[in-house]
Formats: C-alpha cells, sequence, structure tokens
C-alpha cells in the first residue's frame, strides 16, 4: 500500500477565534481503511464538509487522484471519483431501493435523459443499479420500498448508490451509527470486503468496529492530528489514551 488515492495536506478552517482543523494532513492509500477517530467536538464534521468540498478550508490543500480538488464542489469531486456515505440517511424513503440505485447511476451519467425515455426503463441504468444492489447482496430487496429496510440494510443501500458513480475512494461518515451489535457485524464484514474495490477513509464512534476494521487509524484533536499508526500503535499511545481512549475506557 504506497500510492495514495487520497491526499489531504495542512487543511485549516478557523470559525472566528475558534480553529477547527489546525493544519491537518492524512492521505489514504489503495487497499486499506483508514479510520479518522476523536472525541465529540474534535473537528470531525469540519475535516470531512472540506474532504467532500462542501466546505472550503482556509489554507491547504486536497488531492484526489493525484489532481487538486480544493476548489472543487461536491458534485465535482463526486465526478472526479469520491464516493460518500452520510450519517444521516440521504435515501428515498418512499422510493423502492431499485429506485434509489438508479438515481446514483443517472447522476453517474452526468446527464439526464430526455423525457421520451423515463429513466426506470433505461436498461443501462438499471443493469448499473442492480450490479450495484447485488454487489452489496441487496438484490432479492430491489423491490421493497427503503423505509422497509432494516437500519443496517439501509447502510448497504447507501454504499450500492455511491457504487453506481463508480468511486474509486470512499468517505464514510459513521456508517455504524444506529446499529446493534448483529448489523455492526454484518458491517464490518462487508466494508473489509468493500476496501479492496475503493479505499474507505471511515469516521467512527464505534471503537470496537473501528480497531477490527482499521489498517490505520488518525486520532483527530481540538481540530489537529496527534497520531496515526496502526490499531496497535494507536493502543499504546499514551497521548491518544489520555486524549481519547482512556475516557472510552472509564464509561
Amino acid at each position: 500500500m504506497t500510492e495514495s488515492l487520497l491526499d489531504i495536506r495542512g487543511i485549516s478552517k478557523s470559525f472566528g477565534a475558534l480553529k477547527a482543523s489546525d493544519d491537518v494532513s492524512l492521505d489514504l492509500k489503495q487497499g486499506e481503511i483508514h479510520a479518522l477517530i476523536g472525541p465529540n467536538g474534535a473537528g470531525k464534521s469540519t475535516l470531512i464538509a472540506q474532504i467532500a468540498g462542501s466546505l472550503r478550508p482556509d489554507s491547504g490543500e486536497v488531492w484526489l487522484e493525484g489532481r487538486n480538488v480544493t476548489h472543487h464542489d461536491t458534485v465535482a469531486r463526486a465526478n472526479a471519483g469520491l464516493g460518500r456515505t452520510f450519517q444521516i440517511s440521504s435515501l428515498a424513503m418512499e422510493d423502492t431501493v431499485l429506485q434509489n440505485a438508479v438515481l446514483g447511476a443517472l447522476g453517474a451519467r452526468h446527464r439526464v435523459p430526455g423525457v421520451w425515455r423515463p429513466v426506470m426503463r433505461d436498461s443501462d441504468l438499471r443493469a448499473t443499479a442492480i450490479e450495484a444492489l447485488r454487489e452489496v447482496g441487496l438484490e432479492e430487496f430491489a423491490h421493497f420500498r427503503t423505509a422497509d429496510l432494516s437500519h443496517g440494510q439501509r447502510r448497504q443501500l447507501e454504499v450500492a448508490v455511491a457504487l453506481t458513480l463508480r468511486p474509486h475512494v470512499f468517505l464514510m461518515d459513521e456508517p455504524m451509527a444506529g446499529l446493534g451489535a448483529e448489523g455492526s457485524a454484518i458491517l464490518v464484514e462487508f466494508l473489509r470486503n468493500l476496501k479492496s474495490r475503493a479505499p474507505i477513509l471511515l469516521v467512527e464512534h464505534d471503537m470496537d468496529a473501528v480497531f477490527q476494521l482499521a489498517d490505520r487509524i488518525s486520532v483527530l484533536v481540538y481540530g489537529r492530528i496527534i497520531a496515526t499508526g496502526s490499531p496497535d500503535e494507536i493502543r499504546a499511545n499514551r497521548e491518544v489514551r489520555e486524549a481519547y481512549l482512556g475516557e472510552e475506557d472509564e464509561e
């Protein structure tokens, strides 16, 4: 794992006197899961927004596959290969599973088909959508209403929608949120297999999942990366334990 597909270089962002991102640098390499962890208020959401393109940094750069995308918006970054799933579901809950996936495939086409050719009858879009559903194990649920899926299945559907965009990098914001032990275990195994398709920058509070999944972990505290390393290195880091993991042990 040597090639960095996503490279964050010296990102800084302030809101008045509050420094939400303080010269943050990290990267994501082919075939890995790089987890970003930190206590509430550490600046993770602000950093993710800057990586995704919904918030412009005050300084620093975001590079995606060797291209400087710092001044690109979220759509341009998605078109360039950045696939994102959200902490709060952005799915159309009253639509079917297949309809959600087809709309994702439509976004990958970068154009809207003519009114004479309804989207759901477009064989290419349907094929792309069904293949993505097959990859995440939801093909048999294609005609289910999305609201009737389990929470874990909705998370898988979000990944399927992202897959229709043919991403080269995944940015995942707390995919375990709201899942029970069984759902988390299923998603852990799914993400472990998914990283071979595209590497994952994973923001997650579930420490059990993080330490099972991550090849590398970066710890963000008060807008600053205080450590990056393997799971064993992060567990053994005294500053990390005092700033974050130690608090978790006491709860």
